[in-house]
């Protein structure tokens, strides 16, 4: 007789603040509702579910009667929902107050929705650091998925040693901890079903010391169940993957019990205490790393994998999460953006007004544009137009409609040289003095708009599977069908000829960048970023001076006396920009002045580079201001 197993399947379900009305509602017919018919066909199987609160707001006005179908799921103990950040944020970049917020949020809104209190949560991409134990446990939660990684990173054997939970403890608090075996978030759905059962009544044959049952946890992301490309068919359609999983834990149950984590909690005991390391799953660290490092990462893997070195793979990862704050400037604009006006928003009196406040700014600290990875990420425009906008409004919400103009100098994006930052009732605006006097954010606040919400190009670690796959014919493309090549090196791209998007800027994208460009520069060179640029002003340091009038006017003058290359001799020029904004106007003023310091006429092509990111809303073929 095969001793007993318990198998908590875990469903995490998210799309993001700014998603497409017609993407929720495509990921809901082909992910989302097909799960909760499946669980109404087998009532013995027990699982949970996640649901992200930027999905929950869509489904609570799109889909009410399967929430409601969802809520019934839940009242007869089948399916148990969890909490987390309502928005899905990474909770290591954020104060307290909001990791302790948005889990509230969202567990009042779950409990609302489905008529019971959640006790565990989601953690976002599961990222980890210490600390979070003290601020999730003040939330009011009992425990938390994350990966199996995390445990190997601190010695343990996820192949013997993680089939059930443990306790983690900071400063006095406890959570409890669940490790989602990779194992099993691989084997659903693409093992065979049959081959899944055996490993599991392997697993369960070898008991633990304890003689405690085993506890086997799949936590994943849902839309892998039929929304991801090619999943559809398998899962739910001519595979049949989900029914036939369904069914074959239903004919096990004699040793194989699909349980709640919940109810695992109240049965049995922790198998130890624990204390995890800063980690991710493993493709989080390798996203995070530069270029070359990311290539060498991928490299050692395959090699490691290929002869099945388990010992040193378990050892093996990359860098942090907090690194995407390096590798992408913008990510680390965005998030410094978000603290300080987080930092002013919870400085507000309480009341009607702090909680709209409150409730913008957590959701602009949704996960999606903050990183980069198998998805879009920080790439994705309408994700950053959305953040960008909800901070905006926060912003104005605590500083009050009829905010005066300011300005200050300090360090804001923390690199130890100072920003120049304004604010103001029609306008918020940050420039870069050390970095070619350039303009980096230029809010418009009545339109809730970051006019220069642009991307720098960059090489990234993928970008040469991309090249080579396209030159060995192995880039699979949407008007190619189904196809499919037994190479490992085959690479799915939207669109045919992609590889000639890969251009890569020398310096930071933003405004009023100063450029002496040689004749022979078009338009088409600019674009390539291949051009020759003889002056030495668009990346280096520019002076500051700042007069301000009684919050009415104030008037940021930038200057740098620098070379120019004129033939084989550099020539000193000074270029001053002056930025004058008014109190209540709907515009400003740049004017500037290229001033010759030597002695001698000079001919020189002088050229301002400029940048907008424009959006259409809902509709894909626009872009309106």
């Amino acid at each position: 007789m095969t001793p007993k197993l318990y198998l908590s399947l875990v469903f995490h379900n998210h799309q993001p603040v700014g998603q497409f009305d017609f993407v929720n509602e495509h990921v809901v017919g082909v992910g989302y509702e097909p799960f909760v018919d499946l669980m109404e066909r087998h009532p013995s199987v027990r699982a949970a579910v996640h649901f992200t609160g930027s999905l929950l707001d869509y489904l609570l006005v799109h889909q009410r009667p399967l929430l409601n179908r969802i809520r019934q799921l839940v009242e007869r103990g089948q399916l148990e929902v969890l909490s987390g950040g309502y928005y899905e944020p990474i909770l290591i970049t954020l104060l307290d107050q909001d990791k302790v917020g948005q889990i509230q949020k969202l567990s009042t809104t779950v409990e609302d929705t489905f008529g019971e209190p959640p006790r565990g949560m989601w953690l976002a991409e599961r990222v980890w650091e210490p600390h979070l134990v003290r601020p999730i446990a003040q939330a009011g939660i009992d425990y938390v998925i994350i990966d199996d990684a995390h445990f190997e990173a601190a010695g343990y054997e996820k192949e013997h040693e993680l089939f059930g939970y443990f306790v983690s403890e900071e400063q006095g608090h406890t959570v409890r901890v669940f490790p989602t075996l990779s194992y099993l978030r691989y084997a659903i759905p693409w093992a065979t079903v049959p081959d899944l059962v055996s490993w599991l009544r392997e697993q369960a044959r070898q008991q633990l010391p304890t003689r405690q049952p085993k506890l086997a946890l799949m936590g994943d992301d849902g839309e892998k169940f039929g929304v991801w490309p090619g999943t559809w068919d398998h899962c739910w359609g001519e595979g049949n993957y989900m029914e036939q999983l369904f069914t074959a834990l239903e004919a096990e149950s004699d040793w194989l019990h699909t349980v709640r984590p919940r109810d695992f909690i109240d049965e049995y005991p922790a198998l130890g205490r624990v204390y995890l390391p800063t980690a991710s799953y493993f493709e989080m660290g390798q996203w995070s790393l530069p270029p070359h490092r990311f290539r060498e990462l991928k490299g050692l893997k395959r090699e490691f994998e290929d002869h099945n070195r388990q010992d040193v793979l378990r050892y093996l990862r990359g860098s942090i999460w907090r690194n995407f704050m390096v590798k992408y400037e913008e990510v680390n604009h965005m998030n410094k953006r978000m603290l300080l006006v987080s930092e002013k928003v919870h400085a507000m009196p309480e009341g009607r007004a702090k909680a709209e406040a409150l409730d913008l700014l957590w959701q602009a600290q949704a996960n999606d544009a903050y990183w980069h990875g198998l998805f879009g990420g920080i790439y994705l425009f309408n994700f950053r137009v959305a953040n960008y906008a909800n901070l905006i409004r926060a912003e104005a919400l605590a500083e009050g409609d009829d905010a005066l103009l300011t300005v200050q100098q300090f360090d804001f994006n923390k690199d130890s040289t100072d920003e120049i930052v304004l604010t103001g009732a029609n306008f918020n605006a940050i420039w870069k003095p050390h970095l070619g006097g350039m303009l980096l954010e230029l809010d418009h606040r009545p339109l809730r708009y970051n006019l220069l919400n642009v991307m720098t190009r960059q090489e990234e670690g993928y970008h040469d599977e991309i090249r080579w796959a396209a030159q060995n014919g192995l880039l699979i493309t949407p008007e190619m069908g189904d196809v499919t090549y037994e190479s490992r090196d085959a690479v799915r791209a939207k669109e045919t000829g992609i590889e000639q998007y890969l251009l890569y800027d020398w310096h930071r994208r933003g405004a009023y960048l100063d450029h002496f460009l040689r004749e022979d520069v078009d338009v088409y060179a600019f674009y390539r970023a291949f051009y020759g640029e003889q002056g030495d002003f668009v990346n280096l340091p520019y002076a500051v001076e700042i007069q301000a009038t009684d919050g009415e006017q104030v008037t940021i003058v930038l200057r740098r006396d620098g070379q120019v290359w004129v033939g084989d001799q550099q020539r000193p020029i000074r270029v001053s920009k002056t930025f004058t904004f008014h109190q209540g106007a709907d515009s400003y003023a740049c004017t500037y002045t290229v001033r010759n310091l030597s002695d001698v006429a000079v001919d020189v092509r002088f050229a301002v580079e400029l940048a907008s990111g424009f959006d259409g809303g809902q509709d894909l073929d626009l872009c309106f201001l």
